[in-house]
Parts: structure tokens; sequence; C-alpha cells
């Protein structure tokens, strides 16, 4: 583009346009910049796009007349993702075409080599796009560009470093098999799919919860914030916990069901729930403004499955609103495979709870979520793949740029309008939820669960590596059994 052609405008348009609403067909916008090298004015162009699969981004690129300096980056202008994320590809010896494949490694991201022992810290290549083989092989360029000089100050590190890069530019050219791993707590990175929506053999993804080091590290929490000034003082009222006797929830439902004379809300309110005591309030952070917020949280027992852990929070600040639901009890020994035959209306009514751990399988679409995809949540078969479909839509993107290819772009076409068809029920399909830990479930439509024909339950046994993942094998609860046995000793006596 030429630069006469280049409309200068001011920085703050370019957050306008971050914050608005189109996918792509953004302008490209250019603001006169300082260039850090020598200190004359550059110029800097920006532009917002949708990277198919995945969601938008802001690329910047800076360029100096003056010293000839040029550099580019990539930064995100959606929404703070929920979890991280980890991506494994397996790329084997003599598969030339898995080195096209892109990704997207943000400014948080840390790729590793575990065949090679080498890391690609977050400082470097951060906010890039690009793909397996350029990611490596500008590794091996930075690298070796100070070799000349290192073998005369240092010959044996240098050594070291002409054998490690003989070695890292094998695996660049599909000499040598290795794995990629894209490790990005912030959880906005990315490494293609190609055979999408179709799960992809040689790519796994694993989300998980951030930790409050990583927390403090991407800046989404502030550091020191639960320590008060005032030394051992008197709590806040933020820092007290409260509760509410449970019974006045089902009461305050049973007196609107009396004054409206319906029997059967009275039953249904008063009765409800069968375990629980009191609702507690304590207080936690807010996950969007990171401000002090109330977290109310309540134990109930679900018919015909177990005990559950209901958790909601509500920001008066910022106004955000999130609502989960935990299981309790102990872990089940055995996993838990449910299918659900869709055939009616009113199975889309059916009340389903999927875990954190579950995945989710629909066959006759070969779609297939992998455990901790869209986390815990409490909906009905409508509502989950409304989630689905509204969750592909968001992260991978029904609306396409430039640079897919038609085919590419009519899968997916195609794949959507699939999925929605599922809810006008023209054929029957199959729901199965796949849970390691047992803590999903799918609502019969009968009084006895076994004379619902449509659903069924299947109980399996966890290898020893879904153990592992679950962090079930290292588990040590002898003490806590020696003291339980303890106590109840004593009590008999």
């Amino acid at each position: 583009m030429d630069n006469g052609e280049d409309e200068q405008i001011d920085v703050r348009s370019v957050v306008e346009a971050v914050s608005a609403d189109h996918s792509f067909g953004a302008p490209l916008y250019v603001v006169e910049s300082m260039c850090m090298r020598c200190s004359e004015n550059g110029t800097s162009r920006f532009l917002l796009t949708l990277i198919p699969h995945f969601r938008k981004v802001l690329i910047s690129a800076f360029e100096c007349p003056h010293c000839g300096e040029r550099n580019n980056e990539v930064q995100f202008a959606g929404e703070i993702q929920p979890r991280g994320c980890c991506y494994h590809l397996d790329v084997p010896a003599g598969d030339s075409k898995i080195f096209d494949r892109q990704v997207v490694k943000s400014e948080s991201a840390t790729i590793k080599i575990p065949q090679l022992d080498f890391e690609i810290p977050p400082e470097a290549q951060r906010g890039s796009l690009s793909t397996v083989e350029g990611i490596l092989a500008r590794a091996a360029d930075e690298l070796s560009a100070l070799q000349e000089e290192r073998k005369k100050v240092d010959p044996k590190t240098a050594e070291a470093i002409d054998q490690f890069l003989s070695k890292l530019r094998a695996c660049a050219k599909a000499e040598a098999s290795f794995t990629f791993v894209l490790d990005d707590p912030a959880g906005n990175s990315f490494i293609e799919n190609p055979h999408g929506p179709s799960p992809d053999p040689s790519l796994t993804i694993k989300f998980y919860e951030r930790t409050p080091e990583q927390q403090a590290t991407l800046g989404y929490s502030q550091a020191g914030q639960s320590v008060s000034g005032g030394g051992l003082g008197a709590p806040s009222a933020a820092a007290t916990t409260t509760s509410t006797p449970h019974g006045a929830i089902g009461a305050t439902g049973g007196h609107r069901a009396i004054a409206q004379s319906n029997s059967t809300d009275i039953s249904d309110n008063l009765f409800r729930y069968s375990a629980p005591e009191e609702v507690m309030t304590f207080p936690s952070t807010c996950g969007a403004c990171t401000k002090p917020c109330e977290t109310r949280m309540f134990v109930t027992k679900i018919p015909y499955f177990q005990e559950v852990i209901v958790m909601a929070s509500t920001c008066e600040d910022c106004g955000y609103r999130n609502s989960e639901l935990k299981p309790g009890g102990a872990i089940p020994e055995k996993g838990k495979k449910i299918t659900l035959s869709v055939k009616n209306i009113s199975d889309l009514s059916r009340d389903v709870i999927k875990s954190d751990t579950a995945g989710v399988k629909i066959p006759e679409l070969d779609l297939e979520l992998a455990g901790g995809t869209l986390g815990g949540m409490v909906t009905t078969v409508e509502g989950l793949v409304t989630q689905i479909r509204e969750s592909l839509a968001r992260v991978h993107g029904f609306t396409f740029g430039d640079s897919l290819d038609e085919s590419k772009k009519n899968k997916w076409r195609e794949f959507g309008s699939r999925l929605t068809k599922l809810l006008s029920l023209e054929q029957p399909w199959t729901l199965i939820l796949d849970d390691e830990l047992a803590n999903s479930f799918i609502s019969p439509v009968t009084d006895d669960i076994k004379d619902d024909h449509q659903l069924t339950y299947e109980e399996f046994e966890r290898s020893w590596e879904q153990n592992e993942e679950l962090g079930l094998n290292d588990i040590d609860t002898s003490s806590a059994d020696a003291a339980y046995g303890s106590t109840e000793t004593a009590k008999l006596t």
C-alpha cells in the first residue's frame, strides 16, 4: 500500500476499531511513532482482523525510513480467556505438510520440544503469527546469529550450540520425529487443525485452571490484594463469612405458592432440596475486574444423581455474574458414559449437568469435544447444543478471512448448518457425555430411570493414564483414614 493512500488518524480510533463488532474488513490505521533505535519518527500500522478457527487479533507493524528498523507484533483484541491452554502436536519424521500449520504464539506462551530439552520462553518471539516451520527456523537463526563471536570467546559453548543446531535443523527438515508443545496460561495461543471440525489425530488440546502465580504474572489479579494495611485489626465487611438458613429459599417459594393456591408448587418449593442446611457467603475476587465480590455456596442432592455444590458470584462494580456446579462427596471409583437418543421435542428439554472433566460427542456429526471444553455447566440438551454452536462460532469462527480457501469455508458452513438442524429434529441423533469422574448427568423422563429406554448409563474402569492426568495416582489418604478410624472408635467407646 502506498504511503500516500494511508490515512493518518489518532490512536484512539484504533481502540474504537478493536472494540467494534466487525470481524474482518477493518481499515488499516497508520500512526506516527518514535523509533527506539535512532529516536527519529517512523510509521506504525495497525490492522484488526479475524484469524480463521481462532479469534480477533490486532496486527501491528513498525518501520523507520531513517535507520531501516522494522518489527511486527500480534496482540489479542478479544476477551480474556477463562482458562489456560496447552497444545501437543506430534510431528512424525518425513511428514513435511505438518510444518505448514499456522501457529499463534502470544506474549505469554512458551514453546517446548521435550526431545531436545528445548524451550522458547514467553519473551522470545512474543506475539508472533507464523507456522511450525517458521517458529523453528527463526529459533535456529537467533541461536546461530552470534556463533562467530562466541567461537572466539567460548569455543566449547559454541561447539555445543552447533551440535544442538544440527538437531534442531533436523527436526525442522522433518528428518526426526518430535513433539511441539505450546503452553499459554492466558489461553490466547493456537495451532491450526486442518481437519476441523473433525478431531486431529496428531493434535491434543488441554485446558487448565491458572494458578495464582500465573494470574499475577498475567496481571489478572493484584498482588497483595488480600493484605490489609491495618495489621491484625478487626476484619472488614468483605472479609467476613455469613450464612443464611437454606430453608428460607424453599420457604419463600412456598409462601408464594400458597398465596397462589398452587399445591404442586407448594410441595416442589418446600421439599425441593433434601440435603442442604445453609447458604454460605464468603469473599472472593471478580474474574472480570479483579475487584472484591461475594460468592454464595450451598450443598444439595439431585435425585438420581449425587450431592453437588452450587456456587454463584456477583460483582457490584462491573456487574459480572457467574455460577458453577461442583461435584460433592467422594471421588467415584469408575467413570461413566451417558448416552441419550434424542428423538422428540421433549428430549431437548432434559436437564443436563456437564462437569469440567466431561467430553461431549455427537456421532452423527463426527463432533467430539475433549474434557474441559466449555467448562462445567447446568443446562438442557438444547442449551448444550446452543453453547457448542456459539463456542465454535466465537473461537473457531463461521465467518472467515481471505486466508481460508473456499473448500474449507464450505466445509465449515455445512457443519454449522448440520449443527443447527439438530434442534429441528429432522432426524434422530445421539448425545454422549463421557466423564472420567462420573460427575455428569442427564435427567430421565420417567419416575424410574430404568424405564427410560432412550437413556443409558455405562460405567467403565479408568486407565492408569487417566488417573495420572486427574492426579489420583499420587493421592495418599492413609493419614486421613487413620484419623477417621480413631474418631469412630472413640465415639463407640
